[in-house]
């Protein structure tokens, strides 16, 4: 298990999870500590999403590229340059799909072991803020800055639903079953229903929200502007359970459950990383497992378990990822068309802009997938021939 996070300071951390037996005997609690594993500086501006796979931590930056960091062999692993705009949001669905939303309104699908630009999507007329894909992978939903809720049918490859919702939503996320799924605007969560498409009820946050994670159906935890972690219950719209997390505001936070556990894992502006222990009452505060101080300013979380998922959504996993290249090979329709497709009017000049058509030898931007180092050396020679031209 490792604690992954991103920062300000264009830095990616890595913290491993090493449990021991307490000194105190067999029948005390296991001692939870985190080691310093890696630091990985491929961004060049603050560092704004991760996700994570049971290979791969990708992370998005103000850089507008998204890199791939190998957690196996502990590499870099290349990187994405399709948006013109700060990454906002990164999914993973199963090991075989990472789908990107930026501030260029495009939301993209990436085959996850070539690497390559299936789908290019200009799915909102301002920013993207954010994007849920639904339990089954046959929804997802998608929020922007033009005051729209999306929903996109993935089997059939369209834009299903648009709803104005006449504001700016910053969060949307399913529910785990995906019976509802909540949308937030500044510090108010509106909770709807999948069968009615209808908010069911509304839960007030003190500060403005800037993470939530379900801890269940109906427990929601919700982390902001402000030191405390609270957790409210979808159906009654009150808030059950709060304790204070951080001296600083909180900016991320996740959930996961292991065998014997399950653990929130919070991220704050006081360089703290931590582990909290759920008491199945979720009404009990939970308890500190462990913590460790980055002495950066935090923006975004993760945790890779080091496993293989097992959810339905996953696909068979080849023996070796591809390897960087330099030029990709032409993208396959049919399994393109299995993921999602866009909208139809606009499919040509986004089909264009990811090398589904035409007959051009040159690697698109979409599809291109490069080496730190060469995105570096490309920079530097297009600032020698701006000062060329300026002379």
């Amino acid at each position: 298990m490792e604690l992954v996070a991103g920062c300000y300071e264009q830095v990616l951390f890595g913290f491993a999870i090493r449990r021991e037996p307490d000194a105190g005997g067999e029948h005390r609690e296991q001692k939870w500590t985190a080691v310093a594993d890696f630091t990985h500086h491929a961004h060049t501006a603050s560092l704004s999403a991760v996700a994570v796979n049971s290979r791969f931590v990708v992370t998005g930056s103000k850089d507008e590229t998204i890199h791939i960091y190998d957690m196996k062999k502990k590499i870099d692993h290349g990187a994405l340059v399709h948006h013109n705009g700060t990454i906002t949001c990164l999914k993973f669905y199963g090991n075989r799909h990472l789908i990107s939303g930026a501030e260029d309104g495009l939301i993209c699908v990436w085959d996850a072991k070539k690497w390559e630009c299936l789908k290019s999507i200009k799915a909102h007329k301002g920013h993207v803020t954010f994007l849920s894909i639904h339990p089954s992978g046959k929804l997802a939903l998608s929020v922007g800055t033009d005051k729209t809720l999306r929903t996109w049918n993935l089997v059939e490859g369209r834009s299903a639903f648009i709803k104005n919702i006449k504001q700016n939503a910053h969060i949307v996320e399913w529910s785990p079953r995906g019976e509802r799924y909540i949308v937030v605007i500044l510090n108010k969560i509106n909770v709807y229903q999948l069968d009615t498409a209808s908010v069911s009820g509304t839960i007030t946050n003190e500060k403005r929200i800037s993470s939530v994670t379900f801890l269940s159906e109906s427990v929601l935890a919700v982390a902001g502007d402000e030191e405390v972690v609270r957790f409210f219950d979808c159906d009654s719209l009150t808030c059950v359970c709060e304790f204070k997390a951080h001296e600083n505001r909180v900016k991320d936070i996740f959930s996961f459950e292991d065998p014997e556990h399950h653990i929130i894992v919070t991220a704050s502006s006081d360089g703290f990383i931590k582990m909290w222990k759920l008491k199945q009452d979720k009404k009990v505060p939970p308890s500190l497992l462990c913590e460790v101080k980055t002495n950066a300013r935090l923006t975004c979380l993760g945790v890779w378990l080091d496993r293989v998922t097992d959810t339905p959504e996953s696909l068979p996993s080849a023996a070796e990822p591809s390897p960087v290249s330099k030029e990709q090979s032409k993208i396959n329709k049919r399994e393109a068309g299995d993921v999602v497709q866009e909208e139809e009017r606009q499919s040509k000049s986004n089909a264009k802009k990811c090398g589904l058509t035409g007959d051009s030898n040159k690697p698109t931007k979409g599809n291109t997938v490069v080496s730190t180092k060469k995105r570096k050396m490309v920079e530097m020679l297009e600032k020698k021939k701006r000062k060329k031209k300026k002379t």
